[in-house]
């Protein structure tokens, strides 16, 4: 699958986040960061905000608005949000995957997402000392993937190819993030579940997933926001981040993608969208967590995701943390 290349140069992004070790900077992670306020204006942008990047599964809120709108209809709010989510492989995980898929009159078979091990590690432990192979439902895209081909049962089109980018569900989601980023998609790859992944500006990503927690009670929209921040488990899985912020910040919807790439919004304050340039995680929960405290989220709340610690020896010796360059762009 292709899309309309991007040629631009990779930007001189600033740095987001520092590692400091025994008082000394030993790396750092580069990249771009925006702040919108309650109403989508912007309150802060660090690097280049618009220039298009992969949100990954970051786009899977919005996503999962469009298999709603064309007749989807979970039957209880955790099969929305393990379908706008990226879930661990746990056995909760798969098994709800697997009971969507009954219910549409399909089997696991009928995925497209490739064969996979548990994330969460006490599972991926006990398959391996089973020695149980990779199994799609463990993927942990099987949930949108389940709720896609729920969709395409639900509206009579055709399971077989729900991948192709010119299927009508795939047309639709296009259309459907296009819609609530406002701005066109640019382009159209193959992310790494095997579906279309589409090209937005980190501005357009904020902009999305902030409408969706500020839409009426009653809407699809809201029917996402709420599903995933009620039942965060169903998004991520245990100890993982989205699944705990979600937890610890009454109103926040949050969803990480892959390559460094996380989106946050908190109703009547805001949202921020961040990709780091190394498509690395480490950097990623300081840099948003220093985001969030801009939007007046309690520095208690996050204080388990501001500074991430360096270890030494048999103890810690720094700590990851938001730049300074950042904080100044923040206000802070």
């Amino acid at each position: 699958m292709s899309g309309r290349s991007i040629t631009s140069p990779w930007p001189d992004n600033p740095v987001l986040v520092e590692v400091w070790r025994s008082g000394f900077l030993e790396s750092v992670h580069r990249g771009a960061l925006v702040v919108l306020d309650a109403d989508g204006g912007p309150l802060a942008a660090h690097g280049a905000v618009d220039r298009p990047v992969l949100p990954r599964s970051s786009n899977k809120p919005v996503q999962a608005t469009a298999l709603l709108a064309v007749g989807w209809s979970p039957r209880s709010g955790e099969e929305l949000a393990i379908g706008a989510g990226s879930h661990s492989g746990e056995d909760g995980h798969r098994d709800l995957a697997a009971a969507m898929l009954a219910g549409a009159g399909l089997g696991r078979d009928d995925l497209g997402c490739p064969p996979a091990l548990p994330m969460h590690e006490p599972t991926w432990a006990r398959w391996l000392a089973d020695g149980r192979p990779p199994e799609r439902l463990a993927m942990n895209c099987s949930g949108k993937h389940a709720a896609m081909l729920s969709a395409c049962v639900a509206a009579g089109w055709p399971t077989e190819g729900y991948l192709d980018r010119d299927h009508p569900l795939q047309l639709a989601v296009e259309a459907r993030l296009a819609e609530a980023a406002g701005e066109p998609v640019t382009a159209v790859v193959v992310d790494g579940c095997g579906a279309p992944q589409h090209a937005l500006s980190l501005t357009g990503l904020a902009r999305g997933v902030l409408g969706l927690v500020g839409a009426a009670p009653g809407s699809r929209d809201r029917a996402v926001a709420d599903a995933m921040r009620t039942h965060p488990w169903f998004v991520a899985g245990t100890d993982r981040d989205d699944t705990e912020l979600m937890r610890a910040v009454p109103g926040l919807l949050v969803k990480g993608g892959a390559d460094g790439v996380h989106v946050a919004a908190l109703p009547g304050a805001g949202a921020v969208a961040l990709k780091l340039d190394d498509g690395g995680d480490r950097g990623r929960t300081p840099a948003l967590a220093a985001a969030l405290l801009s939007l007046g989220v309690p520095a208690g709340a996050l204080s388990p995701w501001s500074l991430a610690p360096v270890p030494g020896g048999d103890g810690v010796v720094g700590q990851v943390r938001a730049s300074a360059s950042l904080s100044a762009a923040l206000g802070r």
